[in-house]
């Protein structure tokens, strides 16, 4: 007798099912850990770059030749560094003219001197009129005065002779020079700037502070103009990854507030005795803003991110798990601060969760 093979299919899978293994259903055990409350400070992360701390334009105050560059481009310049020269044989000139016209001046000053000192007893005595002595005054008077101006014209030449020397005003790095030796240079010419020196002793970044969130965290500050205090724990991050060894502090917070991007700028600043950070540099700025604040906090192992979900394993009063994405604050050392997701109290898987699915029963293995 023939056997249907829809018959010998059927027979097969029925045998299959007598001889399968049963389903295990012991519970795992886990490690846990409970979600607390704790005292977290709140930071934020800044990305910018290092700015000088302030510049000095160097500009000619008098027009000449160039007939020398001292420094060179990119390098440090001492305060009072002779940064360039100008052609100075037409201003020496002209202080040589200035002695000579003071010298002048004095003489004509001695005589009218003279002749005013001998004029009063011999009108005293009437032996020359009234308006004789009063023109001998006057021209005592102009004379003294013929010197002061000539005296003030001979201080302008000599001045214009020290500005044909032209210093750094600071410490710094000069930039790049404008002008070449033989150029025309100084007010109302091409070369009225001739180089930039920069101060790096300290350098600064901008913090650009969203107006809301500047809001939330200031507290109830006098002024938003006020933020001494309110950055702590300011570090630099560089752009090779390198940890900058000395803190930032608060300098001042800029006057005007972004219209378009509605944020607050405070300037941070850090010192830079060894000079290894330069102007323009990249910088990420981590700094910790307002006091610290009440958290729910879960151990960095129980926390799991995939695909870009952030997700907990949960221990449910029936010993069951459950699956819960939550939404992550800041890393505090080997914590994770939960916005979201969780409350105080409940136990988090922190060892065992690879075999974990929902709905699953588990043994607490620390309790």
């Amino acid at each position: 007798m023939r056997v249907p093979i829809w018959g010998v299919l059927l027979l097969l899978v029925m045998t299959g099912c007598r001889h399968r293994s049963p389903v295990n259903t012991m519970p795992i055990g886990v490690k846990t850990a409970y979600a607390v409350v704790d005292s977290i400070p709140y930071r934020m992360q800044f990305i910018g770059y290092l700015q000088s701390n302030f510049d000095a334009v160097i500009q000619p105050r008098i027009n000449g030749f160039l007939v020398s560059k001292e420094f060179e481009n990119g390098l440090p310049v001492k305060q009072g560094a002779v940064l360039y020269t100008i052609d100075r044989s037409q201003y020496a000139n002209t202080m040589l003219a200035a002695e000579a016209q003071l010298q002048s001046a004095r003489a004509e000053a001695v005589e009218a001197r003279n002749n005013y000192d001998r004029a009063v007893p011999l009108a005293a005595m009437n032996a020359i009129s009234r308006a004789e002595l009063d023109q001998y005054t006057a021209q005592h008077l102009a004379a003294d005065a013929a010197v002061r101006s000539a005296e003030q014209r001979l201080r302008n030449a000599r001045l214009d002779v020290g500005y044909t020397r032209i210093v750094s005003p600071i410490d710094g790095i000069a930039s790049g020079s404008s002008a070449h030796i033989g150029d025309y240079v100084g007010p109302g010419t091409e070369f009225s700037v001739l180089t930039t020196i920069s101060n790096i002793d300290t350098l600064s970044v901008d913090l650009a502070i969203p107006m809301r969130q500047y809001l939330r965290l200031a507290g109830n500050r006098p002024t938003i103009y006020d933020n001494e205090g309110l950055l702590r724990d300011i570090r630099l991050t560089l752009g090779d990854q390198r940890l900058y060894p000395i803190p930032g502090f608060y300098g001042y917070t800029r006057k005007d507030i972004s219209t378009a991007a509605g944020t607050l700028v405070l300037v941070v600043k850090f010192p830079n005795p060894d000079q290894s950070l330069k102007p323009g540099q990249f910088a990420r700025v981590e700094a910790q803003i307002g006091p610290a604040r009440a958290q729910v906090v879960v151990p960095a192992e129980a926390v799991s991110q995939t695909q870009g979900v952030d997700a907990v394993w949960v221990v449910l009063p029936d010993s069951t798990v459950a699956y819960r994405a939550v939404e992550l604050g800041d890393p505090v050392d080997s914590l994770w601060a939960v916005e979201s997701g969780i409350e105080p109290g409940e136990r988090v898987v922190v060892s065992g969760a690879q075999k974990l699915h929902a709905g699953m029963k588990v043994v607490i293995e620390n309790q």
